[in-house]
């Protein structure tokens, strides 16, 4: 069975929390892993990530409790048939409008007859040849969640929902501010409410729905809103706003904070 199905089906009550994997570094990667959250995106779509990057990012994370969902580019069967022999077992496809295009998403996932997937023996995803029965295993073993960026496309959601091997929903609250009018205003109350909508209905259907938040306390509206796995920020999102915090600590407009052990903290004029 596929590790993000298993982690949503045993997540009861509590969302599992990932975050953003931004930075391409499998090293941050990986202490992202260590810090203990429970899934990470590994973001092709709009991170400087080549093939053999992601390889490097995966085997990182492999050692960490974070289970790892690849965001394709696109949704190209191509991309995708490479990044699933590259080891991804769970994969996040942006943009998605419709059911045909969600049809084209999973059968790019799937080997034939299900699907179109190119067969290839020898390659990460079935560790160098050495799972017994791939070629009639992976189809069960691959993860795919659908997002949905567009107020368009969460009109379509159930039928979205509907396509078969679609596992997830990921309603992205940029993308939906923006596509409704309210640019960098993911908060907006309107985009709230499309969202709290698409939760509702996600609910009804029977349909696992997760989004991604910046903050703690906006993530914690998500999750009163009903969504059954959050995101927070990024690595890169994380540290930013670590280093500029510690920065404001430590300087203002016309003072700087020097600390030394026989004064301890004090202001000095800032020339």
């Amino acid at each position: 069975m596929n590790a993000f199905r298993q982690l949503l089906g045993s997540s009861g009550a509590h969302p599992p929390i990932g975050t953003w994997i931004s930075s391409g570094s499998p090293i941050v990667a990986e202490a992202m892993g260590c810090a203990g959250f429970d899934w990470g995106v590994l973001d092709m779509e709009h991170s400087p990530l080549d093939l053999m990057d992601l390889v490097h990012l995966l085997q990182a994370v492999a050692s960490t409790k974070m289970l790892p969902v690849v965001r394709v580019p696109w949704n190209d069967a191509v991309v995708v048939k490479r990044v699933l022999d590259a080891g991804a077992s769970t994969l996040l496809f942006p943009f998605v409008q419709d059911a045909d295009e969600a049809r084209r998403a999973i059968a790019a996932t799937r080997y034939p007859p299900d699907g179109v997937r190119g067969m290839a023996g020898i390659n990460r995803g079935s560790r160098f040849g050495t799972i017994a029965n791939h070629a009639t295993t992976a189809n069960q073993q691959i993860g795919a969640i659908i997002q949905l960026e567009t107020p368009a496309a969460v009109k379509r959601l159930e039928e979205i929902a509907a396509v078969p091997g679609v596992d997830a929903i990921f309603l992205g609250p940029a993308d939906l501010s923006a596509t409704m009018g309210h640019v960098g205003q993911p908060m907006h109350p309107a985009v709230l409410d499309l969202m709290s909508q698409g939760v509702q209905r996600c609910k009804a259907i029977g349909k696992p729905v997760g989004t991604v938040g910046s903050t703690p306390e906006v993530v914690a509206q998500y999750r009163a809103a009903g969504f059954d796995f959050v995101a927070i920020s990024s690595d890169l999102g994380l540290m930013m706003r670590g280093a500029q915090a510690s920065l404001a600590a430590l300087r203002t407009r016309d003072t700087e904070h020097v600390h030394t052990l026989a004064s301890g903290t004090r202001a000095e004029a800032a020339y």
